[in-house]
């Protein structure tokens, strides 16, 4: 017959490993990451960049919850009249075995359609979308430092952060390896390379004019340039 003790080890023996909370700062590896990530239901986001955890804060509604939903906004109706680009809020991505960010939103193309970043077995994206927006505020330097570093060697094609604080969008294009500014046309409105038809009028955005947002990125919709761009693509559920 076990003792107590023995039956007390074997009962813990049972139990799965206590695994520790992801703390910011914390150095780990991809697979550790997304172990630790997964038993804390509650976390709503974290991102290993360059191999070090970064938590997120409580999100207050001004300065960053109401200006991501209209990014989200923005790019879903870009998306709901693009067949062939999928996007996303908040999806972690499998960039290297370094870094799983989590961005506000994104943009991509299936690999199918000719993009550079697919769907792995377990549902993540596993790649680099061709566009990703973040909304920065006490995060700023952070999205234009380490994380943009990592996004450009990805090779990210466009990079948009909203600097809430600041008031002001930024707006990268890669080239050659680089990430320059993108600027407005001269009617002040920016007109994405990569996915033609994704117009913004940054100062409506940032006044919060979500209807003049809207009527600009409709006309970008209508344009030939958009057609071409649908007609190129090749639209496959599940890419």
């Amino acid at each position: 017959m076990a003792t107590k003790s023995a039956a007390k080890e074997e009962r813990q023996a049972d139990r799965p490993p206590v695994l520790p909370p992801l703390e910011n700062g914390d150095r780990l590896s991809r697979a550790e990451f997304e172990r630790r990530y997964e038993a804390m239901p509650n976390l709503k986001k974290a991102e290993l960049i360059e191999g070090v955890v970064h938590v997120g804060s409580p999100v207050k509604h001004e300065g960053h919850s109401r200006e991501h939903s209209q990014v989200v906004t923005w790019l879903g109706v870009y998306v709901a009249y693009t067949p062939g680009v999928d996007g996303g809020a908040e999806s972690s991505l499998r960039m290297d075995l370094d870094s799983e960010p989590q961005p506000d939103a994104l943009l991509r193309i299936g690999r199918t359609a000719g993009g550079q970043s697919g769907i792995d077995p377990e549902g993540y994206i596993e790649g680099a979308p061709e566009l990703i927006a973040e909304v920065a505020a006490t995060s700023a330097s952070y999205d234009l430092g380490t994380k943009l570093r990592v996004y450009r060697r990805h090779g990210v094609r466009e990079y948009i952060v909203w600097r809430v604080l600041d008031g002001e969008i930024d707006w990268f294009v890669l080239r050659d390896g680089e990430y320059r500014p993108f600027p407005p046309d001269a009617q002040g409105i920016r007109k994405s390379e990569t996915f033609p038809g994704l117009w913004l009028d940054a100062g409506a955005l940032l006044a919060g004019d979500m209807a003049t947002v809207l009527a600009v990125l409709r006309q970008g919709l209508d344009s030939p340039e958009h057609a071409a761009f649908v007609a190129r693509l090749i639209p496959v559920p599940g890419a």
